[in-house]
């Protein structure tokens, strides 16, 4: 599976306990990353910046579901069930 453009789920969603650039104390869930340019693609994205559970990150039906909206509830579900 592919990341859907202009999804971002995954950056919204879950909470990141590693420091973001611009985000030094990591990311509560439910919060967009400031990473997020306007069409929701990472600013980070190919850098060594980007913190490495970002790029751990792999697209699977059961976490993205079928469209973007499901992708959040799917995701943050599994931040509730987790955290």
């Amino acid at each position: 599976m592919e990341c859907r453009p202009g999804c971002a789920a995954c950056c919204i969603a879950p909470s990141i306990s590693s420091p973001i650039p611009g985000m030094p104390d990591g990311k509560p869930a439910g919060i967009p990353c400031v990473q997020l340019d306007d069409q929701f693609g990472c600013l980070l994205f190919g850098l060594p910046e980007r913190p490495a559970v970002c790029g751990g990150f792999q697209p699977l039906p059961d976490v993205c579901g079928s469209h973007r909206d499901e992708a959040l509830w799917l995701i943050g579900e599994l931040e509730r069930l987790t955290g």
